[in-house]
């Protein structure tokens, strides 16, 4: 199992970000991020190319938070983007 980053149709943006555990399957990617091994289909590349991924845990904001240089447009809450 892998830590699988990815998108899907969805959100109120169009699309959303898809974090979870996973097998290696035919057309995934796979590398590390900080020790952490990873997956993704490489069809997703195109979204998330330069992305970064941090947790929070603050106040008003606990979770993962997205920093995605290609979104052209994010919803309030950050869970959702446009290109």
């Amino acid at each position: 199992q892998r830590q699988r980053v990815g998108v899907k149709g969805g959100g109120c943006s169009g699309l959303s970000y898809v974090l979870g555990f996973d097998a290696v399957q035919e057309g995934d990617v796979a590398f590390e991020i900080e020790g952490i091994p990873c997956i993704m289909n490489k069809a997703h590349e195109l979204y998330l190319f330069g992305i970064s991924i941090n947790w929070e845990n603050g106040l008003n904001n606990r979770g993962f938070t997205f920093n995605n240089p290609n979104a052209s447009s994010t919803c309030g809450c950050g869970s959702s983007f446009a290109v």
